[in-house]
């Protein structure tokens, strides 16, 4: 199942789901509302490489939190990911067992490839 992790407030997620192609087959999972398990965390992990990709430097979390001037493991990134929904960089996508982390524009060109051949 493709899916799209997201944060129904965020107003560049609601850009992005509305630009998306009509009629494929996705599951939404609004991180606020549904927080993320340990378990799907680990599945982004698999496929991304490490969970700093998956973090989001631009949190204001982060910045209050003087996280910036703090070294930083991969096992503190799951962490902070896992305690609060705002250190998850997103939107993410899985899109045929890939991942697509983030809302820059080449990432989501990506995406909108990857639905062609879903």
């Amino acid at each position: 199942m493709n899916k799209i992790y997201y944060l129904a407030s965020c107003d560049t997620c609601r850009k992005i789901i509305k630009s998306l192609p009509k009629g494929i087959s996705l599951e939404f999972h609004d991180i606020k509302q549904d927080p993320i398990t340990a378990e799907e965390l680990e599945k982004m992990h698999l496929l991304s490489g490490s969970y700093e990709a998956l973090f989001s430097k631009k949190a204001q979390l982060y910045k209050s939190m003087d996280l910036k001037n703090k070294s930083l493991t991969e096992d503190d990134y799951k962490k902070y990911i896992l305690e609060h929904y705002t250190f998850l960089s997103r939107p993410v996508f899985i899109i045929n067992d890939k991942i697509y982390i983030g809302n820059t524009q080449q990432n989501m060109l990506q995406v909108m490839k990857a639905f062609e051949n879903v």
